[in-house]
């Protein structure tokens, strides 16, 4: 009998309607600030759609021209609702959203679920947002794929970087970490803290705060792995949430971020 996890903020972050969740996908999709890249990676923002929306879209949009090659996607987030130690695969088959059902990687999770550092964790997804928020975009701009979702709670960053890499894949495989940058400072502030955080990814290097991103664990193994399979991240959007649909004496920071074999790229 086939395990679901169900969603658990549809109807929050983003709409519970199946009709007005596509459209409302499709709308920030077609705004979206396009950018040419392939990108094998990306780090995009999991605010509720009215706040982060937009700048996850630009992440999104990057992948029409090689949707149809991406059959897997590896999708790293932080622990926001349950506290634990190691990276939590869930006790599921597949998830659901308002758009259907995604199958999971079973394939890669039977052979590598006792790698050092992963578990098995219904409670760590059960009501985590940060990679259900990702999926209607999934849902919307790729065919049929199938879902490898790891949470990321305390552990080391050489840890997420090795099961990244045993979860790599070549180019049917697209990773997605999924993080905010700051939280809850002043406007203004909040500016020049996340665009410092930004020009550090870009420059490969590891975040020293957890401060400087909810997802910093996940994306310091991403920046491990982008550093040893020589890619290049491309800063494609970033704003605040005083940008988009909240007040400014206190703001969350967003960016969308592609990391991109060159060598790919200048092939096609």
């Amino acid at each position: 009998m086939t395990q679901f996890r169900k969603p658990a903020v549809a109807g929050l972050f983003y709409s519970a309607e199946n009709k007005q969740l596509v459209k409302d996908v499709q709308v920030l999709l077609a705004r979206a600030k396009h950018q040419t890249c392939l990108p094998k990676a990306l780090i995009v923002p999991h605010a509720g759609y009215v706040y982060s929306g937009s700048v996850a879209a630009a992440a999104y949009a990057t992948l029409n021209s090689i949707a149809g090659r991406i059959r897997r996607v590896v999708l790293l987030g932080p622990a926001h609702r349950f506290a634990f130690s190691g990276v939590a695969l869930p006790d599921a088959d597949a998830f659901t959203t308002p758009l259907g059902e995604i199958k999971l990687d079973v394939g890669w999770i039977r052979k590598n679920q006792h790698l050092s550092g992963l578990l098995v964790s219904r409670a760590a997804h059960e009501f985590e947002h940060a990679l259900e928020v990702q999926l209607p975009f999934l849902q919307c701009v790729l065919n049929d794929f199938v879902l490898l979702p790891l949470v990321v709670g305390m552990t080391t960053v050489e840890t997420v970087a090795e099961i990244l890499e045993n979860a790599w894949g070549g180019e049917e495989t697209l990773i997605v970490v999924s993080s905010d940058l700051s939280h809850y400072l002043p406007y203004e502030v909040a500016q020049q803290v996340d665009q410092q955080t930004i020009r550090g990814i870009l420059q490969l290097q590891l975040l020293a705060d957890r401060d400087q991103a909810c997802g910093s664990m996940p994306i310091n193994g991403l920046i491990m792995a982008a550093r040893k399979h020589h890619l290049t991240p491309q800063l494609l959007d970033s704003c605040n949430s005083g940008d988009t649909a909240g007040e400014r004496t206190q703001v969350v920071g967003y960016a969308s971020i592609a990391f991109t074999d060159i060598k790919v790229k200048h092939a096609s």
